[in-house]
């Protein structure tokens, strides 16, 4: 994204934190809350869908207003457009559009590389609704975060808003983005909401056809796409084998260059493609789950890395050997079943990784490549567990990731962490009971003042203490 880079005032940081999982609310509208009509019983979205049914045939004939694109941007000729009448939107968070069901998917895991350097993106659909007015109606929309990671740190977090209308399209209606340097908030250029800074934008026809074209994101000077199907009913490679019915695009940006992206049933975005930057589904759950109990070597793996992570503290270099071996050989087993393939190959490096570390006494390298091997083993575990389940496990890793860059002194590192912590927790918060919400969020709150006054080994301690914390709700 372009435009000034304004990094905050580090004092900041805890403020900043707590609110960004509510800017959407700030940013839509005066009220995006979901309420019941007071002398009908009834949601703000099914009371206002009684009238959103009367003048259905009046809205479906409207045409949505569309915004100046420069001349020299080749856009579709309005012919091909299947995006520019106004929707109606009756039942709008039950997505049942297969090629973007963002309302049945828990979680969803895309891997890749960007400017050279490891890509990763979790999203995750949040408990919340929020409401945006637009087009004289009032619509229920879906709020799903999706945080990635460059390099093993924060790059990016969104909080995209979507809706189904009647007729099986899914649309966009916004998204409040933070995009990070070296841990700090450097812009939010980007955000835009449907209604306040443009129209609504289709994400998904129903049942697209070779030479549909629809803008994705349709505010030129914030955010602009438009992308143009190529074809449908491909078999695409999935994570665990063939997946067909898949839809092969073009998508269209406002400096005029194009990107290829692939969807696919039951997963939605699957692929995407820019140059020599590459970012590409590795799972999703439900789509990918697996019945049955938790395999006992995934419990080898992750319960493994973290006795190591503890071991090269102490420089217990024997019990972090002994360990090493047994990971290793719980791997050599649960790699010959059936394991998604994009997080097999990165499983084996982080377990190589680690074996180096080990073999070398190296405790900064062990303990970094023990927390490398957590984070794969919890994805595989996700196909298994609940997402919150493994979200709380990432929680406890990301405090441990704070730990070592507190020991390594790195002020902007530990920055980076603590927002992610507070994105991952906005995942998992409404699954506490009250008393032990209040406990992560005092840690955290601790958590952030030490940060934001600068003080690593007070923020280490409290991370700690953090941990200490997440795992008592674990047992």
């Amino acid at each position: 994204m372009g435009g000034e880079r304004i990094k905050p005032v580090a004092r900041c940081v805890a403020v900043i934190v707590m609110l960004a999982s509510l800017s959407v609310v700030d940013a839509c509208a005066s009220d995006t809350t979901v309420k019941k009509d007071e002398s009908s019983g009834k949601t703000a979205t099914e009371a206002g869908s009684e009238a959103s049914s009367a003048e259905a045939g009046e809205r479906g004939s409207r045409t949505i207003p569309q915004p100046v694109v420069p001349g020299d941007i080749p856009v579709a000729p309005e012919d091909k457009r299947v995006d520019l009448s106004v929707p109606t939107f009756s039942d709008p968070t039950d997505v049942t559009n297969p090629l973007f069901p963002v309302s049945k998917q828990e979680s969803v895991l895309m891997v890749g590389h960007v400017d050279g350097k490891p890509f990763r993106t979790e999203v995750t659909l949040l408990p919340e609704t929020r409401i945006i007015e637009w087009q004289g109606q009032r619509v229920e929309t879906l709020a799903s975060q999706y945080t990635a990671y460059l390099d093993g740190r924060i790059q990016e977090v969104a909080y995209d808003l979507y809706a189904q209308a009647d007729d099986g399209s899914v649309w966009y209606f916004g998204e409040d983005v933070a995009d990070f340097e070296n841990g700090a908030i450097v812009t939010k250029e980007g955000t835009w909401f449907a209604g306040k800074d443009g129209p609504a934008a289709m994400i998904m026809p129903s049942g697209p056809k070779v030479g549909d074209a629809y803008r994705t994101e349709n505010t030129p000077g914030i955010a602009f796409e438009e992308v143009t199907v190529k074809s449908v009913g491909k078999t695409l490679d999935g994570p665990l084998g063939p997946v067909e019915g898949g839809l092969v695009a073009e998508e269209l940006h406002m400096d005029g260059k194009t990107e290829d992206k692939l969807f696919a049933p039951g997963y939605g975005e699957f692929y995407t493609a820019d140059a020599s930057d590459v970012e590409a589904l590795a799972l999703a759950v439900p789509t990918d789950s697996l019945s049955g109990p938790l395999p006992p070597e995934l419990d080898t793996l992750s319960s493994g890395a973290l006795d190591i992570f503890d071991a090269a503290r102490s420089r217990d270099w024997n019990a972090a050997s002994a360990t090493v071996e047994k990971m290793n050989g719980a791997w050599k087993t649960y790699r010959t079943g059936e394991v998604p393939k994009k997080i097999e190959p990165r499983m084996s490096e982080a377990l190589a990784a680690l074996s180096r570390a080990v073999d070398a006494s190296n405790t900064e390298q062990a303990r970094q490549a023990a927390i490398d091997a957590t984070q794969w083993s919890l994805d595989l575990r996700l196909q298994y567990r609940p997402q919150t389940e493994i979200d709380l496990a990432r929680l406890d890793l990301w405090a441990a990731q704070l730990m070592v860059d507190a020991a390594a002194g790195d002020a902007g590192a530990v920055n980076g962490d603590v927002f992610t912590l507070g994105y991952i927790r906005d995942r998992i918060l409404n699954t506490l009971d009250g008393a032990d919400a209040t406990r992560v969020n005092t840690e955290f709150l601790k958590l952030q003042v030490a940060t934001a006054d600068g003080d690593l080994a007070e923020a280490s301690d409290t991370a700690e203490r953090l941990r200490d914390t997440l795992r008592s709700l674990q047992e």
